[in-house]
């Protein structure tokens, strides 16, 4: 009896042969053809470049005489071809597009130029660039760039090789000032950005 009730709970389901029928199986359609298995890929040939309008034929004698006689105007007649051929061909005029309420950034057009103008800061930190050094006054430059900077003999050796190099950012004014005439009073060039 359990044997019964459980055969009845038991459903089979039916097969994919069975749903679409015998002649769905793809090796059974005429286009099918098995693949070898040890063919290689097949390596398509791509064009250099997309050009969706596909080959474009070569431009007419007329219109490369045209571009050659664009080409010989001088630069302010150039300058009015565009809006003639714009009225010739009756282009509708572009509008300015309004920009108020957006946030143009620092270079953000008219209005944008007017607020750097007003907000014109003044600099506060400075970096020191040396620029060059006397071959005989070296240790001494070394020594002065070690006494601003937190750097070893070496370090500070190499950063002097490297010239022109950054010697120290971020600096005040007097700061700046400071180490440019120690570095002037060592034997060295250097100056403030």
């Amino acid at each position: 009896m359990k044997l019964i009730t459980l055969a009845r709970f038991t459903r089979v389901r039916p097969t994919l042969p069975e749903i679409t029928g015998p002649l769905q199986f793809r090796c059974f359609q005429p286009d099918f053809v098995p693949r070898d298995p040890k063919a290689k890929p097949k390596r398509y040939k791509y064009p250099p470049f997309y050009d969706p309008y596909g080959p474009r034929p070569p431009p007419s004698d007329k219109i490369i005489n045209l571009a050659e006689r664009i080409a010989a105007l001088p630069t302010e007649e150039r300058r009015q071809i565009g809006p003639t051929l714009a009225d010739r061909l009756r282009h509708p005029k572009l509008q300015p597009i309004s920009v108020e309420g957006i946030d143009l950034g620092p270079q953000g057009g008219a209005a944008g130029s007017t607020k750097a103008e007003e907000k014109k800061v003044e600099k506060t930190a400075f970096d020191v660039k040396l620029e060059k050094f006397d071959a005989s006054a070296k240790i001494k430059v070394i020594k002065e760039v070690r006494s601003f900077t937190s750097l070893g003999l070496k370090e500070a050796k190499e950063l002097v090789e490297k010239v022109p190099v950054l010697v120290k950012q971020g600096v005040t004014k007097e700061e700046a000032n400071e180490i440019v005439e120690k570095i002037k009073a060592a034997g060295g060039v250097a100056i403030m950005e």
